[in-house]
Parts: structure tokens; C-alpha cells; sequence
């Protein structure tokens, strides 16, 4: 026989939780998360999606073909009757199912669409922002030179300055340009 083991400590009682009844969805979704994070390392249970629904398929091979001779019981119209619904739910559901099969694709030539127009106007600003910076870079090329060379001998102070603040003048313009143009596209198309 095994030797008897020490007892096991008691364990600590757990306060029996308050009954709270919520009031809404926003506090029935705050207590639903209040019980999951109590225990963290406990799995959840995610549910699957559930399938659509689609009608029965026709059957391949019809044993009771009705015929409209005389005779017929009293019983074959509710057959009839439900063998025509069935088939309208077929083709209803086939046309649902096209629908939305066309609504997909329109979305998606929809947004292929919208991506390359915004690469596109990335692209064109990509252009513009380089353009300044060169035009910039060229800028200070040309100061460094006239500051190396000195003075240009038909050239005065004030014509230089005069210059500059143009240019600076073209750039902000260019600047406020770019910034009136949205970033992005919602709705085109």
C-alpha cells in the first residue's frame, strides 16, 4: 500500500458572483467579457459559420412522371403542387446566387479600379515632390556657385534676392496645390 500523503490545504472559497441583470447589449457584451477574462487560459468556443441554404437538387431520375389523363387522383395536384414550389425555389436561388456572384465581380473590378487610380496619383505627386527637390537641389548648386565666383559682374545684390523669393514664392504655390487634392478615393465609379 502507498503511504499516506499530506492533506491538501483548503482551498479558497470563490465568492458566489451578484446576479446582475444588464440592461443592454453594450452591458450584456461587458459581463460576457468580464466571465471569459476570468479564467484566461480557458478555450472559447467560436462558432463556425453556418452554411447557406440550398435547395435540394433535382432528382436525376423521375419514377412518377404525372401525365394529364383522365382519372388522376385526388392527391396528385398536392404533389404537383409541391413538386412546382420546389423547382421555383431552385431557380430562385440559382438566380440569387448569380446576382450575387455579378455584384462580387463588379466589386472587385470596383476596387482594382480605385487602387490603380490612387497609385496613379501617387505616382503624379511622387513626380512633383521630386521635381521640387531637384529643383531645390539645383537652387542651392547655383547659390553655392555664385557665392564661390562672387558677385556676377552685371548682377546686383538686390536682383539675386529678388530671384530667391520668387522661387520660394513657386514652391509654396506648388505646396498648396498638392495639399487641396484629396489622399484618397471613396465612391468613384
Amino acid at each position: 500500500m502507498a503511504a499516506p500523503s499530506a492533506p491538501r490545504p483548503p482551498r479558497p472559497r470563490k465568492d458566489p458572483q451578484p446576479l446582475v441583470i444588464p440592461r443592454n447589449a453594450a452591458e450584456e457584451q461587458r459581463l460576457r467579457l468580464e466571465r471569459l477574462m476570468r479564467n484566461p487560459e480557458k478555450t472559447v468556443p467560436i462558432p463556425e459559420k453556418l452554411n447557406e441554404w440550398a435547395p435540394r437538387p433535382p432528382p436525376e431520375f423521375v419514377r412518377d412522371v404525372m401525365g394529364s389523363s383522365a382519372g388522376a387522383g385526388s392527391g396528385e395536384f398536392h404533389v404537383y403542387r409541391h413538386l412546382r414550389r420546389r423547382e421555383y425555389q431552385r431557380q430562385d436561388f440559382m438566380d440569387a446566387m448569380a446576382e450575387k456572384q455579378r455584384l462580387d465581380e463588379e466589386f472587385q473590378k470596383k476596387l482594382e479600379r480605385n487602387k490603380m487610380i490612387a497609385e496613379e496619383q501617387t505616382a503624379k505627386r511622387r513626380r512633383k515632390r521630386q521635381k521640387l527637390k531637384e529643383k531645390k537641389l539645383q537652387a542651392k548648386k547655383n547659390k553655392l556657385e555664385q557665392k564661390k565666383q562672387g558677385k556676377e559682374p552685371g548682377q546686383s545684390q538686390e536682383q539675386v534676392s529678388s530671384e530667391e523669393e520668387e522661387e520660394d514664392s513657386k514652391e509654396e504655390e506648388e505646396k498648396e496645390d498638392d495639399a487641396e487634392e484629396p489622399s484618397f478615393l471613396m465612391g468613384r465609379g
